[in-house]
């Protein structure tokens, strides 16, 4: 049997939350039903952030209400404090995503608050969320390197991402958030993360600012890494980072691992069709880098 990889797409969150355009709640369900059917189990489908913030998640409520109701895919959203745990908990979220940040800078501008505040707010978090049943994981931001603070020290996230296995977090996720990583430095991070943790809890997360998002995750997957954050058609770029592009798109992602051998559980055709619709949706998608030839190559299949 093939080895697992899991592809959590970001893109109905992380790749909507800076478009000019804003979609509609039934545009984002159109998105995400469109990942559904590619065979995408993991998806992160919005936030429970002040829509005055960012008026692109306005309506998760909604979003969330019409999901398929499938067990045997994770649903995931993006909260700021406990009032967004709230508001998600309300609307009927089982899983929530928490952002720790590894520099003063990018948590004030992303969180207004410091670092240390942020990771206490998510240990309170953690602390009731285990108590009502609902799953945590913890995405460690400018995992790598920081548009404010400049480059990061490993040792911050190595202390950040231990405090928080150890405190009962589902998952752990390094972020690239402003694409400033290269294959050489997260080799070494997750491969030091993945022999003090070993990797069930690990994942990461990349953008392609500098056209290394791919090379990055086959980096992390010789390290042991077999969950990564992806968005599908390229789609992506955080607001309060400057310099932050779209994540390394989903279907590239698909491609290269299941050529080299991994299982995804992802189809490329309906991941292609979804990524087409991102782009219509959106007019902004850039697409993978591999879209062209992925499309020569179904096209010979018909």
């Amino acid at each position: 049997m093939r080895e697992t990889v899991i592809i959590n797409d970001v893109g109905p969150r992380d790749g909507l939350q800076n478009q000019q355009r804003i979609l509609t709640p039934q545009q984002r369900l159109e998105l995400v039903r469109a990942l559904v059917a590619a065979g995408v189990k993991h998806i992160e489908v919005g936030s429970f952030v002040s829509p005055r913030a960012v008026p692109a998640m306005a309506g998760a409520a909604e979003v969330l209400a019409g999901l398929p109701q499938d067990s045997d895919r994770r649903f995931t959203v993006l909260i700021p404090n406990m009032k967004g745990y709230e508001l998600a908990r309300a609307a009927g979220a089982t899983s929530v995503n928490m952002v720790l940040y590894a520099s003063e800078g990018m948590a004030q501008k992303n969180a207004n608050m410091g670092m240390l505040q942020a990771e206490q707010v998510t240990a309170d978090i953690l602390h009731r969320a285990r108590q009502e049943g609902i799953r945590v994981a913890a995405a460690i931001a400018v995992a790598f390197e920081c548009p404010f603070d400049g480059p990061t020290d490993p040792a911050v996230v190595q202390r950040i991402v231990a405090q928080f296995l150890q405190l009962g977090a589902d998952e752990v996720s390094v972020a690239d958030t402003i694409g400033a990583a290269n294959p050489g430095q997260v080799r070494v991070l997750t491969q030091t993360l993945v022999e003090r943790h070993g990797a069930e809890r690990l994942s990461c997360h990349f953008h392609d600012t500098r056209a290394m998002g791919l090379a990055n995750v086959f980096a992390a997957t010789e390290s042991g890494i077999r969950k990564f954050d992806s968005s599908i058609g390229g789609l992506g770029g955080c607001p309060f980072a400057p310099g932050a592009s779209g994540n390394v798109a989903t279907e590239d992602v698909v491609m290269m691992l299941e050529q080299m051998g991994y299982d995804t559980g992802i189809a490329l055709a309906p991941l292609v069709a979804a990524a087409e619709l991102a782009k219509s949706l959106t007019g902004t998608a850039p697409g993978g880098r591999a879209t062209p030839w992925l499309r020569r190559q179904l096209e010979r299949i018909k």
